[in-house]
């Protein structure tokens, strides 16, 4: 079996975890507030533990599953209760006493972070902004906003590599204007093309990539951007009343994505200065990189899962900054009603109202 490790107050021995609010440790049995810099030996008691070793004769049968499977089994130090963890699972809570528990190792050496974002919002907070992004939602459902279930919350600190790197891009477009006259036998059109060129050096700082195989990439850059000026070296006090996971995405097997972010984000950056034509289309496009350089860190995430009509609907929550994101059900009915609206009053209205309730 692997170890467990808990902060313990030391005023009463309760389990203490760390408190958005005042973004300290704080015990929940009697109130005592603790600053996580007073903590920071634990982390080295961490590294310096050594896992529990028990040796028995499994001759007499085989388990149903084993670490080389991927599980572990951890002991919760308050309860005696046992936790049935994945290899990347750095931080949890015990199911059977709720205690915050952290994995003991496994976010040391190689797999420590270099830093984290601490929780703004707790789970209070990621409640009340779900209740509210749904009721901005004007073409839900009435029954999803009044029968939906919320059935999980889930504080996560998921693994980030954060790639730096100066670019050097140029791209070539293909541009038009065109121009119409008549006289009094024709009509005519001159289009006239133009080949437009850009170039320039750009320097990008903490591009995120997400490092866990557990969490889709379009949900994770959905919520950003996270403000990296929030950032605080690691301690594992911090993890304490949340999940954890360790990357389980190496870096290299991240670069592809960075430099697809990279690639994305220089080409529009040089595209923002063409103006003044009609149609521009992009011909050829390059980018080089240099001086790539990437960290690890842990970014807080709230995840959200509601129940409507059978279905799971997932939704993802900053925990930094409050941004929500997820697909909520639209009401046919409602959608009916809005085009037999714009039908009558004449079409062209479609696209300034789709912008306005923002479901298109």
């Amino acid at each position: 079996m692997s170890d467990l490790f808990e902060y313990k107050c030391p005023n009463c021995g309760g389990a203490i975890e760390f408190d958005t609010a005042t973004q300290k440790m704080k015990c929940p049995y009697c109130d005592s507030e603790f600053d996580v810099e007073t903590l920071k030996n634990m982390d080295s008691r961490l590294d310096e533990m050594q896992p529990d070793e028990f040796k028995w004769d499994s001759s007499c049968g085989e388990a149903e599953w084993s670490e080389s499977d991927g599980m572990s089994v951890f002991v919760c130090k308050s309860c005696g209760g046992q936790i049935v963890g994945d290899a990347n699972t750095a931080a949890t809570s015990c199911p059977y006493c709720n205690n915050p528990v952290v994995m003991s190792g496994r976010l040391s050496g190689d797999l420590k972070p270099d830093f984290v974002i601490p929780f703004k919002y707790d789970k209070k907070g990621a409640k009340d902004a779900l209740k509210a992004y749904v009721a901005k939602k004007k073409f839900a459902p009435n029954t999803f906003k009044s029968e939906n279930r919320l059935d999980e919350v889930k504080g996560i600190y998921v693994p980030f590599w954060l790639f730096d790197s100066d670019a050097n891009a140029s791209v070539s477009y293909d541009a038009t204007r065109t121009r119409h006259w008549s006289d009094s036998k024709y009509e005519y059109t001159e289009t006239s093309h133009y080949d437009v060129f850009r170039a320039g050096n750009m320097s990008f700082q903490n591009i995120p990539v997400d490092g866990s195989s557990k969490m889709p990439d379009d949900l994770m850059e959905s919520i950003e951007p996270f403000n990296f000026n929030d950032a605080t070296d690691f301690q594992t006090a911090y993890l304490a009343g949340y999940l954890a996971d360790k990357y389980d995405v190496t870096m290299e097997q991240s670069i592809d994505r960075a430099n697809q972010r990279v690639k994305a984000s220089c080409e529009d950056a040089l595209r923002s200065t063409v103006s003044g034509f009609e149609t521009v289309t992009t011909k050829d496009s390059y980018v080089q990189t240099s001086n790539g350089v990437a960290k690890y860190a842990l970014y807080p995430v709230w995840i959200l899962n509601t129940s409507y009509k059978g279905e799971t609907l997932t939704f993802g929550m900053n925990g930094q900054t409050g941004k929500i994101v997820g697909n909520i059900p639209v009401s046919k009915a409602k959608l009916a009603g809005l085009f037999a609206a714009v039908t009558a009053i004449g079409t062209p209205l479609i696209f300034a109202i789709g912008r306005l309730f923002d479901f298109f």
